[in-house]
């Protein structure tokens, strides 16, 4: 029931800073982690080399932060503690913003809803203040080194019904954690612990060397070493914009998408333009329900980028965020493609344990690929024959399982055919072990890079419709469709405006048979409207190419001859992505001589 009365007349009232302060801190102080946050950011603002964060009861009773950065004067403390006050910019320009925080609530918000204690030392001599719900206490002389001890006590005390919204102990404890390897990410340079009471949760010692270096051991620190075992070091640069870091190989994919960690000017965020630009540059290669994993940096001119778009500044604003993304993208797509010969050591792994004589435990399997699009076998076949040149294949008589040593350029990654095992495995002998090659998923890959390829070059076939459809749309999308409208029209979807928010699609994509055109328009705009870019079109063409190169591709119980097997492996050395197969599953395994050793007891 509405309770609004129009004959009363609302009065307008100043709030206090008390309630004012209280309001900041719903924005900026969800949770005891983003109360670390904050205050492990002013530390990193201030030039601490080494920051020690405490917490009890998942941070609800007690949050330290200890610092050795530039400290504060006795005059500064209760400077820090008023809203809107800060060292960290002029006024002048919003956009000229070189550090983490710079609003100046974050603090006053803090003793607004706990008992907060900050003791500093800049020169001399030492200084504490104290604010409980909001009420300062006088500056008063204290014993202190150089820098800073914030002290956040009983959090959301003064706001007990926020309290109720806090999730388990154990929950809140992981969450402050995951905030303090961030942050460490971000600042190799920087060594962090923090602890639990006495139990010390985590330590990444300053780091020494240059970027890659310094950035390469923390994250073996932070994220382990299979990751960066199993990583591909970036670095591209496109007009002003520097995209750093290490992108994990498909074959090191994850459940959920908990192990992509994105940087703007150091910036923790969580952007949907980078998160969608990093699925769609590993598009092609994972399957669905598996998620990349990836610590990536992107540096650039502060003016370029907004960041004060949200109260906890997790989400940022480009100025131009179509080069972000393609910057983004291209760059991954082409280092992937760079490494595709390189297997991930966790399959490697895998098929050591294996062999092993008593089982132990293997990643599990990714789950079945599941396309949107599934045309019948004769839709298939009629557009493969169509699409691509009838295949050169292999001979039909039987061969020997076991083959002669074979002629095999000394650097050949995947080395020489030595047998077939099953009518459907290769099993070559490289200079300094074995590999393992599953020939259909081999193959099927081959065939469909070669298909893409031929439709990059002659374009994808369209079809007219006998009459055009029509898609109603708010104007706003119709404008984004029809900005992109080039694009589509290079997969075969012919758009074109039709008055108001409607569009006219005239032709559609040969190879999609029958096809509803007006909901493919509605998602395309969808994506357009979320992440400003959309690979669903792409997507759904290139599942077809897949069905195609699976109906066109060697099959398994295929028997081979010693020719035929060294003429696949060669031409996977040849071809980008050949490491995964269409749906993102391993085409080969390697195992060194050593670890083949190791299974015989030959070596420890």
């Amino acid at each position: 029931m509405n309770s609004h009365n129009p004959q009363i007349r609302p009065v307008i009232r100043q709030l206090d800073d008390s309630i004012a302060n209280r309001i900041a801190a719903g924005e900026v102080v969800e949770r005891p982690a983003s109360a670390v946050k904050e205050l492990v950011e002013n530390a990193l603002d201030a030039g601490a080399r080494r920051i020690d964060v405490t917490i009890s009861q998942g941070g609800k009773a007690l949050i330290r932060v200890v610092d050795d950065g530039c400290g504060m004067s006795a005059e500064d403390l209760p400077l820090a503690l008023s809203r809107h006050a800060t060292s960290k910019i002029d006024g002048t320009d919003l956009l000229d913003i070189h550090s983490f925080g710079f609003r100046g609530e974050a603090l006053p918000s803090l003793g607004a809803v706990g008992r907060l204690s900050i003791t500093s030392r800049a020169e001399a001599e030492g200084a504490e203040i104290r604010v409980t719900a909001g009420r300062a206490e006088p500056v008063r002389p204290a014993s202190a080194n150089r820098g800073t001890v914030v002290e956040l006590r009983d959090l959301f005390f003064a706001t007990p019904a926020r309290l109720k919204f806090l999730r388990s102990e154990r929950a809140e404890t992981q969450a402050v954690a995951e905030v303090v390897r961030r942050l460490a990410m971000a600042e190799p340079s920087v060594g962090f612990t923090l602890q639990d009471g006495d139990r010390l949760i985590f330590r990444a010692d300053a780091e020494q060397g240059d970027l890659f270096d310094a950035l390469h051991a923390r994250l073996m620190r932070v994220m382990g070493r299979d990751f960066i075992d199993n990583a591909i070091a970036i670095d591209a640069e496109r007009d002003g914009v520097r995209l750093t870091g290490f992108a994990a190989l498909p074959t090191y994919s994850r459940g959920a998408a908990v192990a992509q960690h994105v940087f703007v000017n150091t910036r923790p965020v969580r952007d949907k333009l980078l998160t969608g630009a990093l699925r769609a540059g590993y598009f092609d290669v994972l399957p669905s329900g598996r998620y990349p994993a990836a610590v990536l940096f992107v540096d650039c001119d502060p003016h370029f980028v907004d960041v004060n778009v949200h109260p906890a500044k997790a989400e940022v604003r480009f100025r131009e965020p179509d080069t972000v993304r393609g910057l983004v993208v291209s760059t991954l797509r082409h280092s992937l493609a760079g490494a595709s010969r390189r297997a991930s050591d966790t399959v490697g792994a895998a098929t050591l344990a294996a062999f092993q004589s008593e089982p132990l435990a293997t990643p599990a399997s990714p789950p079945r690929y599941q396309m949107d699009y599934r045309p019948s076998q004769a839709a298939i076949r009629a557009a493969y024959e169509g699409q691509a040149p009838a295949f050169d294949g292999f001979s039909e008589a039987p061969s020997a399982r076991f083959e002669p040593v074979a002629e095999v350029p000394e650097d050949a990654p995947l080395g020489a055919a030595r047998a077939q095992v099953h009518e459907n495995y290769i099993i070559a002998q490289t200079g300094d072990g074995m590999v393992i090659v599953d020939q259909h998923a081999a193959h099927e890959r081959l065939v469909y890079e070669r298909l893409k390829a031929q439709a990059e070059a002659k374009g994808i076939a369209s079809q007219a419709l006998l009459i055009p459809e029509i898609v109603e749309l708010p104007e706003e999308d119709a404008s984004r469709i029809l900005s992109v409208a080039e694009d589509l029209a290079g997969l075969g979807l012919h758009v074109e405006a039709f008055g108001g928010g409607a569009v006219a699609v005239r032709e559609v994509p040969a190879l999609l048979g029958k096809l509803d055109a007006a909901a493919l328009i509605r998602d395309i705009a969808d994506d357009l409207a979320d992440q400003g870019a959309s690979d669903r079109l792409k997507a759904r063409v290139d599942s077809v190419l897949s069905s195609m190169a699976c109906h066109g591709s060697v099959r398994s119980g295929r028997r081979m001859s010693a020719e035929e097997m060294n003429a696949l492996l060669r031409e996977m050395e040849r071809t980008p992505r050949s490491g995964q197969c269409n749906h993102g599953r391993p085409t080969w395994v390697k195992l060194s001589l050593a670890d083949i050793e190791r299974l015989f007891g030959r070596r420890d």
